[in-house]
């Protein structure tokens, strides 16, 4: 196949499993060809977990799951060398981290100690224990979740950690249709353990490749700075988006405009991706938290304003 065929074939095998949300899925495949991560934000049970494994087989990659708790420790996230008597040395036992796709469930109901071990990981594509480092598989995904409706004994994400998401996405209910749907299909046993593959890790390491090779033009760059930039001017935010949230729009610009078939950005495409990139990295002010204003909708403003290059 070829790269576009490759592309429409990810889409195609995970929208047959994941129903009804194919926005949701072109984003992920966007943080997928970027080479970022995902935060999804949402209550239990709408296919978190379903989207994650249907992902990671339909690129037959390898997946790693961890159910965050109070208790998880760095190393039941990253590994631990283990002292063997018998050899009289250190082996490596590898944790959930060293997979391709990487689901770490409910990620604020860990220690900030523990959510910090993903840092390197995140940033970095390796870990280090005991001095020793261990590059990760790649290409490399974490789609981390938590549910914004529970607070109680959770632990939130700081501003430095939120920052290493390329998106944060909201699933959300499916509407009549699609839940109906997704019902037929369960009953037919097309569930996500039955997914095939239809590309190799190999290949979507080459799709990255080729992401990083469309064309951004100097207007369309300057587009995106002015977005950047007005964050930090706006006097609703005590915090505007930082130099790798440009660094992450230009990618994912880049990603959704290989989507579409393209090997140049436009400024729509910019559009497309900037609200997902960028709203979870701003902090509203006091009296805009008192207004009950959301970030999402302030950046939509400024969205509006930045002109838009010709």
């Amino acid at each position: 196949m070829n790269k576009g065929e490759t592309v429409a074939a990810l889409r195609e095998n995970i929208n047959a499993v994941f129903v009804g949300k194919e926005k949701i899925v072109e984003n992920v495949l966007i943080c997928l060809l970027a080479g970022g991560h995902v935060l999804l934000e949402d209550v239990p049970g709408v296919g978190k977990t379903t989207l994650a494994l249907t992902l990671a087989k339909s690129m037959d990659a390898k997946f790693g799951r961890i159910q965050f708790t109070p208790d998880t420790l760095p190393a039941d996230v990253v590994g631990v060398s283990i002292y063997q008597a018998k050899n009289e040395e250190f082996v490596f036992r590898s944790g959930p981290v060293m997979n391709h796709i990487l689901l770490a469930d409910e990620i604020n109901r860990t220690s900030p100690k523990t959510q910090s071990s993903l840092l390197e990981a995140m940033a970095e594509g390796q870990v280090t224990v005991d001095g020793e480092v261990y590059p990760l598989l790649q290409p490399f995904l974490v789609i981390a979740t938590q549910n914004p409706k529970e607070f109680v004994g959770t632990y939130p994400l700081p501003e430095a950690q939120m920052d290493r998401f390329m998106m944060r996405l909201s699933i959300g209910y499916p509407d009549r249709g699609q839940e109906m749907k997704m019902a037929e299909l369960f009953l037919q046993g097309k569930t996500s353990d039955k997914v095939q593959p239809v590309c190799s890790s190999e290949e979507v390491m080459k799709l990255r490749e080729a992401v990083s090779q469309v064309a951004v033009k100097e207007n369309v760059l300057g587009y995106m700075e002015d977005i950047v930039t007005m964050t930090r001017q706006e006097e609703r935010f005590v915090l505007g988006a930082s130099p790798r949230a440009l660094l992450a729009l230009v990618r994912a610009s880049q990603a959704c405009a290989f989507l579409q078939g393209r090997d140049y950005v436009k400024p729509d495409d910019v559009k497309a991706v900037a609200k997902y990139v960028l709203a979870h990295r701003l902090v509203l002010s006091p009296e805009a938290r008192l207004q009950m204003a959301k970030a999402e909708n302030i950046l939509e403003q400024i969205i509006v304003k930045a002109k838009v290059p010709m």
